[in-house]
């Protein structure tokens, strides 16, 4: 079976009946109850919901980090769960961008050698990562803190990278968890706006699972997640 689907005009992802259903001893708990949901290109999404209800899962599954029980993912008119596995994780790599609540840098390099691993992991030379990466932290505000560490970043600029790293291959949409769960207030208004600011400037599309009110409330399209199906798309 062929992983191209028709690109309906103006769509990035589309979520086509998703389930997600998880072993427990003899019986089996349903997460995702058959989610459908399309995303357009340069619309940022947030995805909201009580704790425990399958907003991370569905995020994980959109960016193909999870198989679904059934159901299918396209970005960018990709099949992506009918690519094979090897073939799937380049695309992945090359086609989304995630951050998350923790950002998980990797303390020993420094931000700028944060940012080039995708990169590498791509397949790019180490001089082409790193002009990449260094034009990245750029549009991130951080080019001034490429040589540091971690430890040397105060929390929002630690995130700031995360999002350099998200977003250094070009993606075709990022998949953000609670980004600003972890941020002060100032902090997280700085995040929020960062997000917005590259979408207009870049036409970037982020599909962002929050509880922050501030956040969704400035989103192009609030979903709700309940029960495992949509209440609100």
């Amino acid at each position: 079976m062929s992983s191209r689907s028709p690109d309906p005009s103006g769509i990035m992802l589309i979520v086509e009946e998703v389930t997600k259903s998880f072993a427990t001893g003899v019986e089996k708990l349903h997460v995702l109850r058959g989610i459908d949901l399309t995303v357009r290109r340069g619309e940022i999404i947030a995805i909201v919901g009580p704790s425990g209800v399958g907003k991370s899962t569905l995020l994980h599954i959109m960016g193909a980090l999870d198989r679904p029980t059934s159901g299918r993912v396209f970005i960018d008119s990709t099949d992506v769960f009918a690519l094979p596995e090897v073939e799937r994780a380049g695309f992945r790599n090359r086609t989304v961008g995630f951050v998350f609540q923790f950002h998980h840098l990797m303390r020993e390099l420094t931000a700028l050698e944060n940012v080039m691993m995708p990169c590498l992991i791509a397949g790019m030379s180490s001089s082409e990562a790193r002009a990449h990466a260094l034009r990245t932290l750029e549009q991130v505000h951080l080019a001034s803190r490429a040589d540091h560490r971690p430890g040397e970043l105060s929390g929002g600029e630690e995130q700031r990278v995360a999002v350099a790293r998200a977003l250094v291959n070009g993606p075709s949409v990022v998949l953000a968890d609670e980004p600003s769960g972890n941020l002060d207030r100032a902090s997280g208004g700085e995040l929020h706006d960062l997000i917005w600011g590259l979408r207009d400037e870049l036409g970037q599309t982020f599909v962002i699972v929050t509880h922050n009110s501030e956040l969704y409330e400035r989103a192009d399209r609030v979903v709700e997640l309940r029960d495992g199906v949509t209440l609100k798309d």
